[in-house]
C-alpha cells in the first residue's frame, strides 16, 4: 500500500503542486466566494450570504500579496467593495459613501455629501422579504440615491447609537468613507475612520448563494445568483 500511495504521489505530484502553487494563487487574484456572517449590510446582504468579489473590478494585483500590478478603475460611489478594517485588518462588505474630494457629513440618519443630502424614498417590500421577521418588524426601511444610483438602507429606532450624526470630514487623495446599508448594526468609517485604496481589493457584484442562520441554513432560493445594487 506505502509502494502504491508513493507511485501515485509520484504520478500526480507535478499537477498538486501546479494547482496549489499557480491555479489557486491566480483564481485568489481574479475572483473569490466571500461568506457574509454578519447584518451590517442588511438588507442588501443578508447573513449566510455568499457573496462573489471581482478582483479585477478596479485593478490587477500580483497573486497573495498586496501588489497592484495595474490599476484601471477607482471605486465609485455607490459600489459595495471588498475591503480590509483600518483597526484590525478583518476583510468587510461595505457600500462606499465618499471618494477622494468629497465632503461627507450625517445629521440624523441623512448623509450630506458636498453640502447637498441624499435623497431618500420608500422601499418595495419584496426587498427585505427574506430578512428575519423579527428584525424587520422592529426596523426602519428607505431607498438611498448617491448621484443616479439607489439602494436600500435601514435603521433600528430602538438601538440606543451614537453615530446617527458626524461632522462635516473632507476625504483627501486615496482615501474612501464607507458604511454599511444596516446604519444602526456597523462598524465602518465612522468608527475607524476612512479606508486607504490599497486596502480596497474588489467588488462584490452578486450573491451566489444564501442560507438562512436562523432557519437550520435553510437555502434562500430566490437569493441565488442575484446581483448586488
Amino acid at each position: 500500500m506505502k509502494k502504491y500511495l508513493k507511485k501515485q504521489w509520484q504520478s500526480w505530484r507535478g499537477t498538486v503542486l501546479f494547482v496549489t502553487c499557480v491555479v489557486l494563487p491566480v483564481r485568489a487574484s481574479i475572483a473569490a466566494l466571500n461568506f457574509v456572517p454578519t447584518g451590517s449590510m442588511n438588507p442588501t446582504i443578508l447573513e449566510g450570504d455568499f457573496v462573489l468579489a471581482n478582483h479585477l473590478s478596479y485593478g490587477l494585483r500580483i497573486p497573495m500579496t498586496d501588489y497592484r500590478i495595474a490599476q484601471w478603475d477607482h471605486p465609485d460611489r455607490g459600489d459595495v467593495v471588498i475591503c480590509f478594517s483600518p483597526d484590525d485588518d478583518i476583510r468587510l462588505v461595505k457600500r462606499v459613501i465618499g471618494v477622494p474630494g468629497d465632503r461627507i457629513e450625517m445629521r440624523r440618519q441623512t448623509v450630506f455629501i458636498n453640502g447637498s443630502a441624499l435623497e431618500y424614498g420608500p422601499l418595495d417590500e419584496e426587498v427585505v422579504s427574506d430578512m428575519n421577521a423579527n428584525l424587520r418588524s422592529h426596523s426602519i426601511f428607505a431607498t438611498e440615491k448617491l448621484g443616479d444610483r439607489e439602494h436600500a438602507v435601514m435603521a433600528i429606532p430602538g438601538v440606543n447609537s451614537r453615530h446617527r450624526s458626524f461632522k462635516e470630514r473632507t476625504l483627501g487623495e486615496g482615501e474612501y468613507f464607507v458604511m454599511g446599508d444596516n446604519r444602526d448594526n456597523s462598524k465602518d468609517s465612522r468608527f475607524f475612520g476612512v479606508i486607504p485604496r490599497e486596502e480596497i481589493v474588489g467588488e462584490a457584484t452578486h450573491v451566489v448563494m444564501s442560507f438562512d442562520k436562523t432557519d437550520k441554513f435553510q437555502p434562500r432560493w430566490s437569493r441565488f445568483f442575484t446581483e448586488l445594487k
